[in-house]
């Protein structure tokens, strides 16, 4: 019954991490990749919903570097936060004002942000796992990262 509820191995789980990661900061990457084309202007300039330049260039810049950052695992907390805030700020402005259901069929909703949201938040608190360049650059036990167990023979003499 252990397979159920125990934990995975440590490779296991920085192994999700990074599929977790990459998948996520690809989606972001392509969501920003627009934006970035135009970052003062992507929402549209000179009508009533339309915000500052630079608060337009705040969110094309987290969702493009920030993806980026979050597929590589580089400094991936900071980068996960920027996508939170990201994904509350697309909440509060645009799905919760117009009234979208968290899920429809066919129509507007709020549920990629909010699936996005947790999932960044998720990765924040849980951090890149070892299959990362945080690790790579940043660990100061290189010993701690996890090695697939299986049957080693041990070394002989």
């Amino acid at each position: 019954m252990c397979p159920l509820t125990c934990s995975a191995p440590t490779w296991v789980q920085s192994t999700a991490l990074l599929l977790v990661r990459v998948v996520v900061g690809a989606a972001f990457i392509l969501h920003g990749w627009p934006k970035i084309q135009n970052p003062m202007s992507w929402m549209g300039s000179g009508t009533e919903n339309s915000l500052p330049g630079i608060v337009q260039a705040i969110p094309a810049v987290l969702e493009f570097g920030g993806g980026i950052l979050l597929a590589a695992g580089l400094i991936t907390r900071i980068a996960a936060l920027g996508l939170v805030s990201v994904m509350i700020a697309a909440l509060a402005m645009v799905h919760i004002p117009r009234g979208d259901p968290f899920v429809a069929q066919g129509k507007p909703s709020a549920e990629l942000a909010s699936v996005y949201l947790v999932v960044n938040l998720l990765i924040a608190v849980t951090g890149p796992g070892a299959f990362s360049l945080d690790t790579l650059l940043f660990d100061r036990h290189p010993t701690t990262a996890p090695v697939p167990s299986g049957n080693v023979e041990p070394a002989r003499t």
